[in-house]
């Protein structure tokens, strides 16, 4: 049974935030408790491609008493991983030494599902969720830029333009000179500019901002006008020239005390403020907006509300599928690819059968049930590049494509599936396999055997094997095919037999076709 609490984390750049919520009969839920500790998981001088250690363990730290406080409340927790752990060469490492020191899995999100996350948090801070609306989040890593509508993201993109990264790169001393801002300006635009462009076609009617940079100007700006700054500060409206102002006053002062002490500043965040607040201003001015709203809720209430979501689209069902969002996606990307539909969603219908009926014996997650439903449907992609190989570029296109709904194991499983529908087995000579780690390796195998045997079942794409029936026993897998002729599907049988032979590795059993022909199909 579902719990009625859920914790949330979001395992930022700067900053760790946990969320603990209490759902309501109508999928929303009210906040419980919040905690923040200021990790600095990206602070390094290799622009966060590397995490030092110091960083891994405050994070490690920070995850241990988050799991503390979930445990304690008997609460179900989900973390969820952005910049700095996305872009670093050892991030794998810290999230395999926080999985050791605390049970927690982290998930890894590209930059769009963050901002698609960030957006879902938003609409449940602010009425805006029939509005088309711009926003952006300044992380310690990345800023996220999205323009969405009645919950659907119409533009998400993600840059690496957060305020650790730029104080590292454009403002490495206390004191700030005027070549030193006007410079990260222009690197800004230059960044910005498409986006920019892509933003203001869309038309949104107005702007929302969240995360501790725009809190954090947005408390500077109140304070600087003499207005009691309210807790919280969601729904408060910026204007830009107030912007101007508080941001002159920061660039202005000498030493990150004298930041630290203006009215309104958040003293830990003086080091890195002043790149937050030029990047803060610079996407207003690129955007064309005159304010901005605050959003107090961000990525980790997105998390709460998106975790609701896919509980929502299984409970009563069995088998689960694809969500609509993680469908829609799907589907987007094999059009973009010209796939052969038809064939893709008739695999797919064959391998869920496969799969359901073989689930006591490979014992695999709910949730790997829907990823091989996406490797079946796009498992053919690839021959938009050429039809040799298609099945290495079919894992390329998969793993550089949106894959709005997935973080970023999901989209490596359902690539190396799609990857082994045809050809070698998995192998750890392969890089991309390589990566994985050993559970997500071994289902990749099941997947992969599974969705050869149903590719091979539609061998000439004319789904003249209908259905299929699976029984095993201990040393064999029976799968009874319905085909309205034996003749008709002759290669398909001929195919199966040369595809077989991964399931039967992984699953340590014969596999053996039956044929059935239904008795209106029979000829006297």
């Amino acid at each position: 049974m579902n719990s009625p609490y859920l914790a949330a984390v979001d395992v930022g750049t700067n900053s760790f935030h946990l969320v603990v919520v209490k759902l309501l009969p109508d999928n929303s839920f009210t906040v419980l408790r919040k905690e923040k500790i200021i990790v600095r998981l990206g602070e390094s001088a290799s622009q966060i491609k590397h995490l030092t250690e110091e960083a891994m363990e405050r994070g490690v730290d920070a995850m241990k008493l988050f799991g503390i406080t979930a445990e304690r409340m008997e609460v179900p927790l989900r973390a969820v991983a952005t910049s700095a752990v996305r872009e670093a060469e050892n991030g794998e490492d810290f999230i395999e030494r926080v999985y050791e020191s605390t049970g927690i899995e982290i998930e890894v999100v590209s930059g769009f599902e963050e901002a698609r996350l960030i957006y879902l948090g938003v609409i449940q801070a602010l009425a805006v969720v029939k509005e088309r609306i711009a926003l952006f989040d300044i992380g310690g890593g990345s800023t996220e830029i999205l323009v969405g509508e009645r919950g659907t993201s119409l533009y998400a993109n993600s840059f690496k333009i957060g305020a650790i990264r730029m104080t590292q790169r454009f403002f490495p001393k206390e004191t700030i000179s005027k070549n030193q801002v006007e410079k990260l300006r222009l690197f800004l635009r230059g960044e910005l500019y498409f986006a920019a462009q892509e933003v203001r076609k869309r038309g949104p009617k107005q702007l929302i901002a969240s995360s501790g940079t725009a809190l954090t100007i947005a408390a500077m700006t109140l304070a600087d006008q003499g207005i009691t700054v309210p807790e919280p500060l969601n729904g408060v409206s910026i204007k830009l020239a107030h912007v101007h102002k508080v941001v002159k006053q920061i660039i202005k002062a000498k030493s990150f005390d004298e930041r630290a002490k203006m009215p309104g500043c958040d003293p830990r965040r003086a080091d890195i403020l002043a790149a937050g607040a030029v990047v803060l201003q610079t996407i207003m001015e690129e955007l064309g907006f005159e304010k901005f709203t605050i959003s107090s809720y961000a990525l980790r209430e997105g998390i709460i509300l998106d975790t609701v979501q896919k509980r929502a689209g299984s409970e009563g069902e069995t088998p689960i599928h694809l969500s609509d969002l993680r469908y829609d996606t799907v589907m987007k990307i094999g059009r973009i690819y010209n796939f052969d539909e038809a064939h893709g969603i008739h695999v797919a219908k064959l391998a869920l059968q496969l799969y359901d009926d073989l689930s006591s014996l490979h014992k695999l997650k709910d949730d790997s049930r829907e990823l091989l439903e996406a490797a079946a449907l796009l498992h053919d992609i690839g021959y938009y590049i050429s039809h040799a190989s298609h099945h290495k570029h079919a894992l390329y296109l998969i793993q550089n494509s949106e894959m709005l709904g997935f973080n970023d194991e999901e989209i490596a499983v359902i690539a190396n599936v799609a990857r082994y529908h045809r050809k070698s087995h998995p192998k750890l000579q392969h890089a991309e396999f390589a990566e994985l780690d050993s559970r997500d390796q071994h289902r990749v195998g099941v997947l992969a055997g599974i969705l050869r045997i149903a590719d091979g079942l539609d061998r000439t794409h004319r789904r003249v094997i209908h259905d299929i029936r699976t029984t095993y026993s201990s040393k064999k897998i029976s799968i009874a095919t319905e085909t309205a002729l034996e003749e008709e599907a002759t290669f398909e049988y001929w195919s199966v037999e040369r595809k077989k032979g991964l399931l039967e590795e992984v699953l340590d059993r014969h596999v053996q076709l039956q044929m059935h022909i239904p008795e209106v199909h029979r000829v006297v």
